[in-house]
């Protein structure tokens, strides 16, 4: 297959691929997720004694000898683990082509939040416990985040741009939204993107504990992660990977590909306001949004869903809907607005790529993903949340958004195809 040219400008998503809490593939966690069922369990990765939170998003039963060769499943990190079965899955789901040229000038770009942590405790204890001689060689590769994207490469022969985002729980969507510009501008005819993270472990529960970011609500179990609940107190850690093949629009149209959605605007934001806390205006993740409708060129009436952040802090819940109100004004209160972390936590890096793909397939099915757990309004949320269960919604363009720590805002916004 000659490759093209040109590019045409036209970014689609034609293969999606992910890991969660609700399971492992389309099939397993669509599903689920549109029934408003939870992913939330007590923590049984490690033992949670002493730790103020003991509940999260756990991958059950996954085995990453399903994705890798044996000898090298056992050594990986859990997140690169994860981000190999969701490129594998979106590689299969867009049936892409094994032609050395194509793969030649097809790249990947996957962040993560924080890289391999069960690495770093590991060789951690190591050092300390036992002696520098006894730590792994592996342990610069496997632990820096960069490596989702290096092993995704290496694996699947992809020779185009390769490289990483690491923008804390905007990762996800701000590595979508950076391949998207270098498909759209030429420099790819396709890119593997998304993102990963595993950090369901001593070192990561215990700093989120001390930050007191995560809920403590540990008798709610799999209700713990209530966003824009009155009574939320604070997010629920999950683990997982989400990945996406998109590729330039005439290249996939020339191949024959299936195409879920086109990306057709991206926005970024700083709060220049606190490392941890949202601006209280919610002006970074308003300008984020505005920025990407304006990318896009649409109005704000055009909007037909939004994937919230929505992390279940009381902070960023509130905030939040101020910013898309800020953002779309009156029409903000006429469309579905939703948090899927009710139901897998926060994937931190693999959060904006999860939900992306969920935005993806809300697209394809007018179906509008719940908020779970919903039960007591916050008069200071006051957006239609989709409590509970999912809603049958003709969703022709729809909006993600993603914030992180450092005050860092990303937005995607997905159209359906009409053409």
């Amino acid at each position: 297959m000659s490759l093209q040219s040109k590019a045409s400008g036209r970014v689609v998503i034609t293969g999606i691929g992910a890991a969660t809490p609700l399971g492992t593939g389309v099939d397993s966690y669509w599903p689920r997720l549109l029934a408003g069922e939870s992913g939330i369990d007590t923590i049984t990765l490690m033992s949670t004694e002493g730790y103020s939170s003991t509940v999260a998003g756990e991958v059950k039963d996954f085995n990453a000898e399903d994705w890798l060769e044996r000898k090298e499943a056992r050594r990986v990190d859990r997140f690169l683990a994860f981000a190999m079965a969701g490129a594998r899955l979106a590689m299969a789901d867009a049936s892409f082509p094994d032609d050395p040229e194509i793969r030649l000038e097809t790249g990947v770009m996957i962040g993560s939040g924080i890289g391999g942590l069960d690495t770093m405790t590991e060789n951690t204890r190591r050092l300390h416990m036992e002696a520098p001689s006894k730590m792994s060689p592996f342990f610069v590769p496997y632990m820096i985040p960069d490596m989702a994207s290096g092993l995704v490469s290496i694996h699947f022969g992809l020779k185009g741009p390769n490289s990483c985002v690491v923008t804390a729980c905007a990762t996800g969507t701000n590595a979508i939204g950076d391949a998207y510009h270098i498909v759209k501008r030429g420099d790819a005819v396709a890119m593997v993107t998304g993102g990963s993270e595993a950090p369901i472990n001593p070192i990561g529960l215990g700093g989120f504990c001390a930050a007191r970011a995560i809920t403590t609500n540990n008798e709610a179990g799999s209700r713990a992660s209530r966003p824009f609940d009155l009574n939320r107190d604070g997010f629920v850690l999950g683990e997982g990977a989400g990945i996406l093949v998109i590729e330039d629009y005439d290249f996939a149209k020339a191949r024959g590909a299936k195409i879920y959605a086109e990306i057709i605007g991206y926005g970024m934001a700083a709060d220049a306001f606190h490392i941890t806390m949202p601006d209280n205006a919610g002006d970074g993740a308003k300008r984020s949004m505005v920025k990407a409708l304006q990318s896009a060129g649409i109005a704000p009436e055009q909007v037909d869903y939004i994937n919230a952040h929505g992390t279940s802090t009381p902070y960023n819940d509130k905030f939040e809907t101020l910013a898309i109100k800020r953002a779309l004004g009156d029409h903000a209160y006429k469309i579905p607005v939703s948090s899927t972390k009710s139901m897998t936590g926060h994937l931190l890096g693999g959060a904006g790529a999860v939900e992306a793909i969920f935005s993806v397939l809300a697209i394809r099915d007018g179906m509008v993903p719940p908020t779970a757990h919903y039960e007591t309004p916050d008069p200071e949320c006051d957006l239609d949340y989709v409590p509970n269960k999912g809603r049958s919604h003709p969703v022709n363009i729809a909006m993600s958004n993603s914030f992180g720590f450092g005050g860092h805002n990303a937005t995607l916004v997905l159209k359906k195809l009409l053409d």
